[in-house]
């Protein structure tokens, strides 16, 4: 079958097979679908867009594409602790390419298979770019989510993971160097947090996902919780494959702390809770890293191990800022 039409697409690429998710009262294919909340339970909802040339490279593999699509939303949901339950899918296409829609809704699906997220309606529409729109809905227990306010002075800032890993992958296409599978993989398939959000409610005091940066994310809760914080350059995480190819860079820290694409989780908690937080996190094998505390004085400030101040060249990704 050739596709032909709008609803042929559909069909063959997103067919809505959701009426046993979660909560699905009536899945796609209706004007609208019907969701039902259970009691006690209160629902998170994110957005997120994904424009070609601008988001992923032109040679990104199309189903790459589909798994980040849907897995920068379900960061959004980790950031709040809230569990993943749907997913409706918004695309823009310049035209009918059947291998790249085949790939693109493989990777969709196979992320959200594992995280038992049903797609429950959507549109397609034809339009000079790929564009392609994900909204996200999880479930958080009612008054349990995780926020960006509530960071207190003497709090511990932790992320998770390694930072950088995804922006130099990046770095390295642009100046045409090969890129190690690992870093690639960090930058086309990241990782959502989900776990670790939803272990982090009653722990973190504030939380965000970092997209745009550290520096960027957590100057969010800083603006947020009306706080500043100290950050120790030494403490942030960097993987052996980020330092192998430290040579490469013009300064260690700068992809790491600006650079963007990390999906890793920002959080703070109360330092008397920071053993009770390393022995979950150390029993289930995720790794964290404390890289500073919150103070009083507004702004963010970074030190080098000998003490010295370190000043960005570059605050994180800005949208409507770059070149």
């Amino acid at each position: 079958m050739v596709a032909d039409s709008e609803f042929d697409l559909i069909r063959e690429f997103f067919s809505f097979s959701s009426s046993s998710g979660e909560g699905v009262v009536l899945g796609g294919g209706d004007d609208c679908a019907l969701l039902e909340v259970s009691a006690g339970m209160e629902l998170a909802v994110s957005m997120d867009t994904l424009l070609e040339g601008v988001h992923f490279p032109d040679s990104t593999d199309a189903s790459d594409i589909g798994y980040k699509a849907l897995a920068v939303g379900l960061s959004d949901l980790a950031s709040m602790g809230a569990k993943p339950v749907w997913a409706t899918l918004a695309l823009t296409l310049p035209g009918i390419d059947r291998a790249w829609l085949r790939g693109f809704s493989e990777g969709f699906f196979s992320l959200a298979r594992e995280q038992g997220v049903a797609l429950v309606g959507g549109d397609t529409t034809r339009g000079p770019l790929t564009v392609i729109t994900v909204q996200v809905h999880g479930l958080v227990p009612q008054g349990r989510a995780l926020r960006r306010a509530g960071a207190r002075c003497g709090d511990l800032i932790y992320v998770t993971g390694s930072l950088g890993d995804a922006a130099l992958a990046l770095y390295l296409m642009q100046q045409g160097t090969s890129v190690a599978g690992w870093l690639q993989r960090r930058l086309n398939r990241p990782a959502a947090r989900v776990e670790q959000g939803a272990a982090l409610r009653g722990l973190a005091s504030a939380c965000i996902d970092i997209s745009d940066g550290v520096l960027a994310d957590l100057g969010h809760i800083l603006e947020a919780s009306g706080a500043g914080a100290r950050l120790e350059l030494e403490r942030i995480p960097l993987s052996e494959h980020y330092l192998a190819c430290e040579n490469a860079l013009r300064e260690r820290y700068q992809l790491a702390l600006a650079g963007g694409d990390d999906y890793e989780l920002c959080f703070t908690i109360p330092a008397e809770k920071k053993a009770q937080l390393e022995r979950l996190f150390t029993r289930q094998g995720w790794p964290c890293s404390c890289i500073g505390v919150i103070e009083s004085q507004p702004g963010l400030r970074c030190f080098l191990d000998d003490g010295s101040r370190y000043h960005p060249h570059s605050k994180g990704y800005d949208h409507f800022a770059q070149g």
